[in-house]
């Protein structure tokens, strides 16, 4: 899921390199947070939050095929 979740922000921001995909474990939650450059937040996010909303639905997809609840945090760099 990490993986996925870096080469869908990857493909959306100017600056690719500080995209960054923390995993942690919430009990049986898999939390993962992205974390983007903060010029880069609007690409991830996009008007109305659509972007960020597509992108949880394809990890939410993803991870109903692994049997497992996947969560994607945004946050920019500094957080």
């Amino acid at each position: 899921m990490k993986r996925l979740v870096e080469v869908i922000a990857k493909a959306l921001v100017t600056n690719p390199d500080e995209v960054n995909v923390i995993e942690k474990q919430d009990g049986d939650v898999l939390v993962l947070e992205l974390h983007v450059a903060e010029k880069d937040m609007g690409k991830v996010i996009g008007k109305g939050g659509r972007i960020a909303k597509a992108i949880r639905a394809v990890v939410k997809a993803a991870s109903t095929k692994e049997d497992k609840k996947v969560v994607v945090e945004i946050a920019d760099e500094k957080s």
